[in-house]
């Protein structure tokens, strides 16, 4: 098997919908996706985007996806890379794409001058924790990852 990575373009929004519907039910939280072909096209590709995207091809078919944006830290004075999502199909794993793609953003981050490459894994997915240890990266267990979402931003952002 080949793999290929390319960067993702408007025609990619059912192939990305794909991915991050399978990647929701690989992390139980299938019912949750609310994205659709068209805001993924306009959150991805729309004017003022700031976030990218790469899809992994096997043998010229897509096989797995990753989403990025730039981060800052003020430490540093840089923006850092912050992978939101990265997904191999089950057919593809084993053969490393998904490491593919992890250098793959290494690389776009060292191009730009990033000063960090970041991303969050759930604390039971043991295969991509894995990985990760294997290619050197750190857990951040000092940091605890806090979120606003749905009614509790309504209600915090009206107060």
């Amino acid at each position: 098997m080949t793999f290929t990575i390319r960067p993702a373009t408007r025609d990619d929004a059912a192939t990305i919908l794909g991915f991050i519907t399978e990647l929701a039910v690989y992390e139980k939280a299938g019912h949750e996706v609310a994205a659709t072909e068209d805001s993924i096209r306009q959150s991805i590709f729309g004017h003022g985007s700031v976030t990218e995207a790469a899809i992994l091809e096997a043998d010229g078919k897509p096989a797995g996806f990753a989403v990025w944006f730039y981060s800052y830290s003020t430490w540093l004075a840089r923006n850092g890379l912050y992978l939101e999502d990265l997904y191999v199909s089950p057919d593809h794993r084993g053969g490393g794409g998904g490491k593919r793609l992890l250098r793959h953003l290494a690389q776009i981050a060292v191009e730009k001058g990033c000063g960090r490459f970041e991303w969050s894994v759930l604390d039971w997915n043991e295969p991509a924790i894995r990985v990760y240890d294997a290619i050197g990266a750190e857990p951040q267990s000092e940091w605890i990852r806090y979120r606003l979402s749905g009614d509790a931003l309504k209600a915090f952002a009206a107060d």
